[in-house]
């Protein structure tokens, strides 16, 4: 799990972070600025009267053992001045100085070094978009694309858990220490994450998560993923803050389309509005990403369901839990077990945790 190579002055930086973490919060509105700042500029714009004892920690740090409480959290670190940091940081203005990685670091290296797609959006999601986030990530998993998130609960999760399904590669950014599930009530998803993926952070063991390090993680996401991808978001999102740091580091963004009428679609339309490519299914971050002649083929769906299984497929598929989707098709509750059983064996569904079930796209 441990390994890599981090510079005593790269741990040094990420530990001032750490320790000036509760005055970053009070400065959350400007933390990418604030993050582009030098460590003495830093210091003097946030500490305040803790100047001085600040200053004197820092000269006082000491590197090993900061390797030491990293390595009992069995967190490997990198830093910017390793030859294996990923590249993408560098379009950042204000790059991590180290990154806590809590996983394998050649598996890292390997999944950063191809193209990967920020999937992100609401942490209260409805079973479409929940649905819609698996499905995607689903399909760019099983093209060999690396899907990225920051594994809130919501959009986030339902992404890892699609790409993951798919036996593909996922990355989850978190706002603070790595080696713990945050949520902590993404324990399971947490521990997929390590054995199959990556689960990285900025900030080292035993810093407590604060509001300025969601905005400070978003900006992780938008620049690890070649593409970021909106599902299900509300006005103020920060699923749209990662769309506009995207942006601004010149990546190309999606946005899957939801009920009109639903607030949980505001985002992705206003970003479909202003120039954001529409997307419907993997087929179509693909296309943007390696072009129509180079899009990496991955397995397809298979054929369909049976023509009496359909309308309950098509009723589940729209994100109704099992006995809204047998009022749907018009099924009572002995007819639609008996159709729910022969989808889910004919592997066109996929049972998962309380009873629901997801599309096995």
């Amino acid at each position: 799990m441990t390994g890599g190579s981090a510079c005593d002055e790269c741990l040094a930086r990420s530990w001032l972070l750490g320790r000036l973490a509760a005055h970053l919060d009070v400065e959350r509105g400007r933390i990418i600025a604030l993050l582009d700042l030098g460590e003495e500029d830093l210091i003097r714009a946030v500490a305040g009267r803790d100047a001085a004892a600040v200053r004197a920690e820092r000269l006082a740090f000491d590197a090993g053992a900061y390797r030491e409480r990293c390595a009992d959290a069995g967190l490997g670190l990198i830093c910017r001045c390793d030859a294996g940091y990923p590249s993408a940081l560098w379009a950042l203005p204000a790059e991590p100085a180290v990154l806590h990685v809590a996983g394998q670091l050649p598996r890292l290296a390997a999944l950063t070094a191809g193209e990967g797609v920020a999937i992100v959006g609401a942490r209260r999601a409805s079973p479409y978009a929940l649905e819609a986030a698996r499905s995607l990530a689903r399909g760019l998993g099983r093209a060999g694309v690396t899907v990225i998130s920051g594994m809130a609960s919501g959009i986030d999760a339902a992404a890892h858990e699609g790409a993951l399904d798919a036996r593909g590669a996922s990355i989850a950014v978190l706002p603070a220490a790595s080696q713990r599930p945050y949520p902590p009530a993404a324990r399971a998803l947490h521990g997929r994450l390590i054995a199959a993926g990556a689960v990285v952070s900025e900030l080292g063991p035993d810093v407590a998560v604060r509001r300025w390090m969601f905005p400070a993680r978003n900006r992780l996401i938008a620049a690890l993923g070649a593409m970021v991808v909106v599902v299900a978001a509300r006005r103020r999102s920060g699923a749209l803050l990662t769309a506009e740091l995207a942006q601004t580091l010149e990546r190309p963004v999606g946005a899957v389309p939801g009920q009109v009428t639903a607030p949980l679609s505001w985002g992705p339309h206003a970003l479909i509005k202003r120039g954001a490519f529409l997307v419907t299914e993997p087929a179509d971050v693909l296309e943007v990403l390696f072009g129509s002649d180079g899009v990496p083929v991955a397995a397809g769906p298979g054929p369909a369901p049976a023509a009496e299984l359909q309308p309950l497929y098509e009723a589940l598929a729209d994100g109704h839990a099992p006995a809204e989707a047998f009022q749907q098709a018009g099924l009572d509750t002995v007819r639609g077990l008996a159709a729910l059983a022969a989808l889910e064996l004919g592997g066109f569904i996929h049972r998962r945790p309380g009873g629901h079930f997801s599309i096995a796209g």
